[in-house]
């Protein structure tokens, strides 16, 4: 049912092409970070929730088809729908149904609790495209509420300079400040503009999460010893950093978990936290979704497609795409269109 194509994963039944990554006449998204949602496309299908930021980030003029979670579309010849995936805000897995074949293709997913999207849902399927960022065995994540706690003494146990965070700015620094507020911090982060931005989004959807303020709002007259700022990691070294006297920087990523990474960005402390599937999350989804056959994409792909074969006795296969992580580069460009139906 699926091709990889130049374009990216093809369903001719539906005549449509999942998180394309050149332009399309039709694209379904499973969310809108940069690797998944590109400009260009005739047309977007995608959960409502994601509406903002995909204008934000792709034009406020894009033709998008808003869908809610489970809710069944017609597409040629093809049933479609939309499932949680417990990613970032509007974040989905896709449902292909066509002649009594069901595949399923996952985007980026977590099964870790988080306060800032939906939970994830699992969708029973005959063949499962997943993706495996964190697929090996060394990935086993905390609970946010743990890293929040891990977090918060950080910040206050130096309120002599200010404590700079480093994160992902769409997703990674809205679960913070969800994590923080449900552990029951009330004083407010400070936000670098790109963070703040997407932030109005999560807002608007009603997340709860710590108050915040742009650091832009605040003179530069006033200190900032013992602020928590949030910030993506293109600010570190950068001529932004220069409104702070000798700041206390932290990173918040699953790459934490790698010895060394922290050392090697020039951090002084890092978090584990991460919006994508730890290696027990990946397997308990595997299993779930029943699927004969599973393809495995990005990230750590040829160990958990080993794994599958030999252990869960799966039939499963690596399958390059030019999806990947924000932080981590992309797989080389695809030029040819390759059939991988089953």
């Amino acid at each position: 049912m699926i091709e990889r194509t130049a374009e990216g994963l093809y369903c001719r039944a539906a005549d449509a092409w999942i998180d394309p990554w050149r332009p399309v006449p039709r694209a379904l998204i499973t969310h809108a970070h940069a690797d998944h949602a590109r400009a260009g496309c005739g047309e977007y299908w995608a959960i409502g929730s994601s509406e903002g930021v995909l204008r934000q980030r792709l034009g406020q003029d894009i033709r998008l088809h808003p869908v809610r979670y489970g809710e069944a579309i017609w597409l040629g010849q093809c049933r479609v729908s939309f499932h949680s995936a417990g990613h970032v805000l509007g974040s989905a897995q896709i449902r292909l149904e066509h002649d009594g074949a069901v595949w399923v293709i996952t985007g980026d997913y977590k099964r870790d609790p988080d306060p800032s999207c939906t939970p994830f849902e699992p969708v029973p399927c005959d063949v499962l495209i997943t993706e495996a960022t964190f697929g090996m065995p060394i990935y086993r994540w905390q609970s946010g509420a743990d890293v929040a706690r891990d977090i918060l003494n950080w910040w206050k146990g130096d309120q002599s300079r200010a404590s700079i965070l480093f994160c992902y700015a769409f997703g990674k620094a809205q679960r913070l400040m969800a994590e923080l507020n449900a552990i029951g911090v009330e004083e407010d982060v400070l936000l670098h503009g790109a963070v703040e931005t997407v932030t109005r989004h999560y807002r608007e959807a009603e997340v709860p999460m710590t108050p915040s303020r742009p650091v832009s709002d605040i003179p530069r007259s006033e200190s900032l010893a013992g602020r928590l700022i949030l910030a993506p990691p293109s600010a570190h070294r950068s001529s932004w950093m220069r409104r702070f006297r000798a700041p206390q920087t932290g990173f918040a990523s699953g790459w934490m978990a790698v010895r060394g990474a922290r050392r090697r960005r020039g951090y002084e402390r890092g978090f584990i936290l991460s919006d994508h599937a730890d290696w027990p999350g990946l397997i308990r989804t595997i299993r779930e979704s029943g699927a004969r056959k599973v393809y495995v994409t990005h990230g750590q792909s040829d160990v958990l497609a080993r794994y599958l074969q030999e252990v869960e006795s799966i039939d499963a296969e690596p399958l390059d795409t030019l999806f990947g992580d924000e932080e981590m580069p992309a797989s080389p460009e695809l030029h040819e269109t390759t059939s991988i139906v089953s």
